[in-house]
């Protein structure tokens, strides 16, 4: 019986906290070696992308992001990129924003290469699916600052907590979406590349993939949402950027630190959603070249396909002209 007053059964109390706290301490002990490889090979990714964003100055970075927008989508979202980024350079920030993003593209390419084979997986067996959904949705619900305790405690303080809590928060959208992509590809269109011979893996390659683009980009997006969104969350570990100067800020309640650091946020947040999107629709100057860029390989074998038809041609005519004088020959004559 609940006693009145109280949040337990009595005297009963279920040790959760003690059970959590053995397996973390088994798992420190015999796997520290795996965990300490699994920090140094992030640490050094996230060094390398610190390296070639924030080591070359600063208008060759602009330029190239520039350029990227401009081919993504046309010169309306290169500007605005320019305008963004240099509002970046002028409040100082452009070192940790730099930071920030390093931070942000290593943990959400991480999060897509582990969601997205996930998402196949989902999509191509259902017994997959019923285990992995509880799986995401406890991703999804637990608070982030949960991530960090375990993180913390495997990972020592530092930028790798932050990348490990960013992946696992952020990688359930792509799961999903890559899944709902694929199931939402017609039956009748798999089931015509099978009627052709096609292998499963290339029905994967060439039929489920590219018509379920438009969601498995959509998961991208939404990944590459959340990994900003956990920015301030790893600047609380350690990991620098713009999540430490408005932590810094919230300490020193620093209103004009915090404005600074918050707004190059988002000008990083709406630029790479920007990108994402055009990337992944069909609208974009990127899209249209690609598209382009098929049809001129396609025009070859759309080529080749009609001189095979005309020189089908006069094989067909020979053959209705002797199936013609066939049906003369045989025909009774009938005496006067």
């Amino acid at each position: 019986m609940i006693t009145p007053g109280t949040n337990s059964f009595g005297d009963f109390h279920l040790p959760l906290g003690t059970w959590v706290a053995a397996i973390v301490d088994w798992i420190t002990t015999y796997l520290s070696g795996f965990f300490d490889v699994v920090r140094y090979v992030f640490t050094w990714m996230d060094a390398w992308m610190e390296y070639f964003l924030a080591t070359p100055p600063f208008w060759v970075v602009v330029a190239v992001l520039v350029v990227l927008a401009f081919v993504a989508k046309g010169w309306k979202l290169a500007l605005g990129a320019a305008v963004g980024l240099l509002f970046i350079v002028s409040v100082g920030q452009w070192t940790n924003a730099m930071d920030t993003l390093a931070l942000v593209i290593v943990a959400a390419g991480l999060a897509v290469v582990f969601s997205i084979p996930l998402g196949i997986w989902a999509a191509r067996s259902d017994a997959a699916s019923r285990v992995i959904r509880p799986v995401l949705d406890f991703m999804q619900t637990t608070p982030a600052f949960v991530y960090l305790i375990p993180a913390l405690l495997l990972f020592r303080v530092g930028v790798v907590p932050g990348i490990v809590a960013t992946i696992v928060f952020a990688m359930a959208p792509g799961v999903r979406l890559t899944e709902l992509g694929i199931r939402g590809v017609p039956s009748e269109v798999v089931e015509a590349g099978a009627a052709f011979g096609s292998s499963p893996w290339r029905i994967l390659r060439q039929i489920q993939l590219p018509l379920a683009k438009a969601s498995i980009m959509a998961g991208i997006n939404q990944v590459i949402m959340l990994s900003l969104s956990m920015v301030v969350i790893a600047g609380m570990v350690g990991a620098g950027g713009l999540g430490e100067q408005i932590v810094a800020s919230l300490n020193r309640i620093d209103v004009g630190l915090g404005a600074e650091a918050g707004l190059s946020v988002v000008v990083l947040a709406i630029l790479l959603d920007r990108l994402t999107a055009a990337l992944g629709g069909d609208s974009g100057r990127a899209s249209r070249l690609f598209g382009r860029r098929k049809r001129a390989t396609a025009t070859p074998n759309a080529a080749t396909a009609n001189a095979a038809s005309a020189s089908a041609t006069p094989s067909a005519a020979t053959a209705q002209t002797a199936a013609t004088t066939e049906a003369v020959t045989d025909r009774p004559t009938v005496d006067a």
